[in-house]
């Protein structure tokens, strides 16, 4: 996604992020303290994250920036319990997730997370609307499912099949598919990396409004400078080691209307 994204955002009739003002209130829900991971063994051994401490409030949303190897992905990996630290621990709303056994990590994945990634990987053979319904039984709290739909303009287009609808459709049913287990927490890795330009601008204004209207924590992973002004919180790592941890005074973002106003229809 070109860098000017947010940019060109800022001067099309964004306005401030209101959730912004109550999103860092508040003990931390999100902290990791002294996080390693390495890769290999012996000599060949490659430290990707070295010592990393974060703390993150409910209901922020988090811009985790940096080139390609510098830690991002395995990062976001070891907080969605996908892969297990070398070192150091993270809590998620008062869990401690690195001393869960297997079966409780699962549970913790199943109950408190969603996950976006660059890719969709819908399901090719169910509908928009069975897509995001094949996730909402691993909840005890789902939201409504038509609710949802209509939240992310997909209700028109409940009955097609992926290969019907545009990549950016795609995307917001992946967004979907991961919000219908009402998660505290929405882990985003790259998801305007396959999208155009204005495609992108599109699904970040829908993430502002996810996190704004139900009020998840999400942690956006992305090498797009541009997209941290989205955030009420900025990180960066740059060789494995965490260089910013900045709050963003006033995070900016094209709202849905915006958008609207300027493209037409988002669908």
């Amino acid at each position: 996604m070109p860098q000017e994204v947010m940019g060109e955002a800022a001067s099309a009739g964004c306005v401030l992020n209101e959730g912004a003002s109550h999103a860092n209130a508040g003990a931390p829900y999100l902290v990791t303290r002294g996080l390693v991971k390495g890769y290999g063994e012996g000599a060949a051994r490659m430290e990707v994250l070295r010592g990393i401490d974060v703390e993150i409030a409910r209901g922020e949303i988090c811009v985790l920036l940096g080139p390609s190897g510098s830690g991002k992905s395995t990062f976001l990996n070891l907080i969605g319990g996908l892969e297990a630290a070398d070192g150091g621990s993270i809590e998620v709303g008062g869990t401690a997730i690195t001393t869960l056994g297997k079966k409780a990590l699962g549970e913790y994945r199943r109950s408190e997370l969603g996950f976006v990634f660059q890719f969709y990987n819908l399901v090719p053979d169910l509908t928009i609307r069975e897509n995001i319904e094949v996730t909402a039984h691993l909840s005890k709290n789902p939201l409504p499912i038509d609710d949802l739909l209509k939240s992310l303009g997909l209700y028109d287009h409940r009955a097609k099949f992926p290969r019907q609808v545009s990549g950016g459709q795609q995307q917001r049913c992946a967004i979907g598919r991961a919000l219908v287990k009402n998660p505290g927490l929405l882990l985003c890795d790259e998801p305007t990396g396959a999208l155009d330009y204005k495609t992108s601008k599109e699904i970040l204004a829908l993430m502002e409004q996810v996190n704004r209207d139900y009020g998840c924590t999400i942690v956006i992973v992305t090498h797009n400078d541009a997209i941290s002004r989205m955030a009420n919180r900025v990180l960066r790592l740059r060789d494995g080691v965490l260089v910013e941890n900045e709050m963003n005074a006033a995070p900016r973002v094209c709202r849905r209307a915006c958008l609207v106003g300027r493209y037409g229809s988002l669908d």
